[in-house]
């Protein structure tokens, strides 16, 4: 068997990890950290092109895990994440809040929300989880 960046010839590809947001500072930083531990983490700058990305069979068969981040710009918070969901049911959804949002926003099954900021460790400890209980709930 063959080992391939982080997986076996063998396995399934990789799980893609599309975080959503439209800080490129903040972002970048999170895409690295996240790029560390997972492998395959993809950026949409606002829900628009996040939405046009899951619309694409092939990305949303390898899609494991959205991350939604800071938008300034068209739908956000609970309006994307409820679109997310109408969209990819199947797929877990990880809110870094802002400070306008609570966590009473997202009361749905597979939807965690973390308040910023602090996020770093946090971020990566929850999303681990998610994604297993996804791999856990595909086998």
């Amino acid at each position: 068997m063959v080992v391939l960046r982080g997986r076996c010839a063998a396995q399934r590809p990789m799980a893609i990890i599309l975080l959503v947001d439209d800080d490129p500072l903040q972002a970048s930083w999170m895409m690295s950290l996240l790029e560390k531990q997972f492998g395959d983490v993809r950026r949409a700058a606002d829900a628009a092109e996040a939405l046009c990305l899951i619309e694409q069979p092939e990305f949303a068969e390898r899609l494991g895990l959205v991350i939604s981040g800071h938008q300034a710009t068209g739908i956000g918070g609970p309006a994307f994440v409820a679109e997310l969901r109408a969209r990819v049911p199947e797929v877990p959804v990880l809110v870094l809040g802002s400070p306008d949002e609570a966590r009473a926003d997202y009361t749905e099954a597979q939807i965690a929300f973390l308040p910023r900021p602090g996020v770093g460790k946090e971020m990566l400890a929850v999303a681990r989880r998610m994604l297993e209980q996804r791999r856990n709930a595909a086998a």
